[in-house]
């Protein structure tokens, strides 16, 4: 079971919410001015450095104008700034719609989003349609990053290249809608390593980062923190792993984290969680099958510890085909258990590297 800590500081993060994307209005907000009325246009004198700093902490960000698309992406350029947006969008839909248009092309959840306007109409229409976004009028720009939801924890290594990873993803699905060929054909081109290693000291940071962003490829739902996190890692009851995955396109990052109790005749999956960033390119069972492997060398019983929540399903799914069956329950707490005789190798499209 969860310790005592662990579900204090669950509810704590719970609690606090954590901005993943931002997503910025133009006119009167990004910069002065109306871009189809007026002669020109002035950056605000603050949003450069907030972008920047945004950009450094690992929060992504985007567009949601009223505009003329062609000349609202030149004057971006002209300002630098393009690059910083992700799948802007520019046209004369809702500000709702595109917010859940940019969150679908992100795969992150809308309760993970900031928005950022002039018009107190827009704000509300957000506010009506999406509660769940963080609306936030453009004169409080100044408090912009003092702002709590705007600063998380730990500023990791992959937080400083997020944004990186994202525009290497959209290349990736470019490439990906031009291919002809089957999927497991075109996921053999991108010569995937996937590369699953002890936690070290300095992963840490990451892990309790993976813990507190990640919710849809997650088992548990469950948040540790960073001295946790350590005291799992030099426990030998315990084993800490994470996983990193690059191709041909660059490096994904630390994208997987397993925390497995080891008991002398029982182990127990006690959280299991991928990045969703991962989630099409077919490899989120490769860390499942390796723990079902070592167990079974080590002629233990496997089981895994289960939490339901509305975004998880898929990673229950993963379970079953993985030939998990129920063996308790414990509230929402589902403990499944893995009789080991039916164990898939790993795909044949990528490279998988075990190290320590």
């Amino acid at each position: 079971m969860i310790s005592t800590k662990a579900k204090v500081l669950n509810h704590q993060q719970a609690a606090k919410k954590f901005i993943k994307c931002v997503v910025w209005d133009l006119d009167n907000t990004l910069w002065d001015g109306v871009l189809l009325e007026d002669d020109c246009v002035d950056l605000r004198d603050e949003v450069v450095e907030i972008i920047k700093t945004l950009d450094s902490r690992g929060i992504l960000q985007s567009i949601a104008s009223k505009n003329d698309a062609a000349k609202a992406m030149a004057q971006l350029q002209e300002f630098e700034l393009h690059e910083y947006f992700l799948y802007p969008q520019i046209n004369w839909n809702s500000k709702s719609s595109s917010l859940q248009e940019i969150a679908k092309s992100l795969n992150l959840g809308i309760d993970t989003f900031a928005f950022i306007d002039d018009q107190l109409f827009e704000l509300e229409e957000v506010k009506f349609s999406l509660p769940e976004v963080l609306c936030i009028n453009a004169a409080e720009l100044a408090n912009l990053l003092a702002l709590p939801e705007m600063n998380p924890r730990f500023i990791t290594k992959d937080s400083k290249l997020r944004r990186l990873m994202y525009i290497g993803d959209i290349i990736r699905n470019n490439s990906e809608k031009t291919f002809v060929g089957t999927q497991e054909e075109f996921l053999a081109t991108l010569n995937m390593t996937f590369t699953i290693s002890s936690a070290q000291e300095e992963d840490l940071q990451r892990a309790e980062e993976l813990t507190v962003r990640t919710n849809q490829l997650n088992t548990t739902g469950y948040t540790y923190s960073y001295d946790e996190l350590n005291h799992f890692r030099q426990s030998d009851k315990h084993k800490l792993l994470i996983a990193s995955l690059d191709d041909k396109y660059g490096s994904y990052g630390k994208i997987g984290l397993i925390l497995v109790e080891c008991q002398e005749l029982v182990w127990t999956i006690k959280l299991l969680l991928m990045s969703c960033r991962v989630m099409s390119r077919s490899v989120g069972t490769i860390m499942l099958n390796y723990i079902m492997t070592l167990a079974k060398n080590n002629n233990v019983r496997l089981r895994s510890e289960f939490v339901s929540n509305d975004r998880n399903r898929m990673m229950y799914v993963s379970y079953k085909f993985a030939g998990f069956q129920e063996f308790a329950k414990q509230g929402d707490l589902q403990i499944l258990e893995n009789n080991l005789t039916r164990i898939q190798p790993f795909p044949e499209y990528v490279n998988v590297k075990i190290l320590n």
